[in-house]
């Protein structure tokens, strides 16, 4: 006897879907306010650590969005983080907008504000820059000039 083949559709269909989402939103008004706000956070962070780690990101991402994320949550505003930064919005905005680079005052601010690893922040700061020169690897005859062996020779 010939042993039955399962199906994806007997594992994931619609009725299994339905059941599992409304296990989850069950168990969601189960949790605490600030579970629900930690679990809000953490979404944010991992979809910051996943931007991190793509190399097929079709949308760059400043500090900035990841700020206004995490500001949406918390119902707070740019305005706001920068007084508590003792800061002035306008100087906070040129931080997180790419304007101007990150400082480790300012990591370190984010990071506590935020609750995650200082690095994260560098990390995205580096990423943009590294999609930025890999736009101009098509310009990248222009360089040419400071090749070493235009100065040693062989």
């Amino acid at each position: 006897m010939k042993a039955k083949e399962i199906q994806v559709t007997e594992i994931w269909n619609d009725n299994k879907k339905a059941n599992i989402k409304e296990a989850i939103l069950a168990h969601a008004k189960t949790q605490s306010k600030e579970q629900i706000l930690t679990n809000k956070l953490l979404a944010i962070q991992y979809r910051l650590e996943d931007y991190i780690e793509s190399d097929t990101n079709l949308e760059v991402l400043k500090i900035l969005d990841f700020v206004k994320m995490y500001l949406e949550v918390l119902n707070l505003t740019k305005k706001e983080l920068a007084t508590c930064f003792e800061m002035q919005d306008s100087n906070l905005h040129k931080y997180l907008n790419g304007e101007r680079k990150l400082n480790a005052t300012l990591v370190l601010k984010l990071s506590a504000f935020f609750h995650t690893p200082p690095e994260l922040w560098y990390r995205i700061e580096v990423k943009n820059e590294l999609i930025e020169l890999n736009k101009e690897k098509e310009n990248i005859a222009s360089y040419q000039k400071y090749d070493y062996r235009n100065l040693v020779e062989m």
